[in-house]
């Protein structure tokens, strides 16, 4: 009809140039969404948008170090001002392992995927629920890994952000569905994606990362609480977890 005003959904994206984010970019890709896509290569961000864009979608992006609290701070009140947040994708992460001419993980490395895989997430979560709260609806969807369920004696840093980040996304679920705001933790096993290219290790169920998107995207609109791709991770995970820990660690130490 004429003058009606067509609902515009809001989705914002973190990590949105490569890997998951970039696939989930594609996949929330439609007519009447309004996508925010962040991260630091601004190159990749035009990709995601153009492919994005040609599927219906709006687009706009913004190439900035998520580290920068304070500017991330500042733009996601300027984001949710603009155009209020439905969805907040918190995806950017940071991989990597012991090398292997160290004993231990460099300090500046364990800063680096400490300040990203938890601090940022964190932050931006418990901003954006705050906005969403006082709205009544809403959902943040922090993207974990299968790994927060296993001390990873060559990932130590990587491993601990995200078991940190998985609690985190439990209890702020328990506290923010009373308020009609809905928070997902996906933990995703081996993903086609630049960061598990890097790993040498096998990769077993490896999914390719629109496959995954697909999966995700259903399971984000349906407001899942936690979510497990590959499925097959689910299963080891619960079978691991009936193990004595003096096993799992005797196992992971020869890893």
């Amino acid at each position: 009809m004429p003058g009606t005003t067509i609902p515009i959904t809001t989705i914002l994206i973190t990590g949105a140039s490569s890997g998951i984010g970039a696939a989930l970019a594609r996949a929330h890709a439609r007519p009447g969404v309004l996508l925010l896509l962040w991260g630091r290569d601004e190159a990749r961000l035009r990709a995601v948008a153009d492919d994005c864009t040609a599927k219906g979608a709006r687009c706009r992006i913004d190439a900035f170090d998520l580290r920068d609290l304070d500017g991330l701070g500042a733009r996601l009140t300027a984001a949710d001002a603009a155009t209020p947040l439905d969805i907040a994708i918190l995806n950017a992460g940071l991989g990597g392992t012991v090398p292997d001419d160290r004993h231990a993980e460099a300090p500046e490395r364990a800063r680096a995927t400490a300040e990203v895989n938890f601090v940022v997430p964190v932050m931006a979560a418990s901003q954006i629920a705050e906005a969403m709260a006082r709205r009544g609806a809403g959902q943040i969807v922090l993207i974990g890994s299968i790994t927060e369920s296993f001390p990873l004696p060559m990932a130590p840093t990587y491993a601990g952000t995200k078991a940190g980040l998985a609690l985190f996304a439990e209890a702020l679920d328990i506290r923010m569905r009373r308020q009609g705001v809905a928070v997902t933790l996906v933990s995703p096993g081996f993903i086609d994606t630049p960061m598990s290219r890097g790993v040498t290790e096998p990769k077993p169920f490896l999914m390719r990362a629109d496959a995954a998107a697909a999966i995700i995207t259903r399971k984000v609109a349906a407001r899942a609480r936690r979510v497990v791709v590959p499925w097959q991770f689910a299963v080891i995970r619960a079978v691991t977890r009936l193990l004595p820990r003096a096993v799992l660690r005797r196992v992971l130490g020869r890893a």
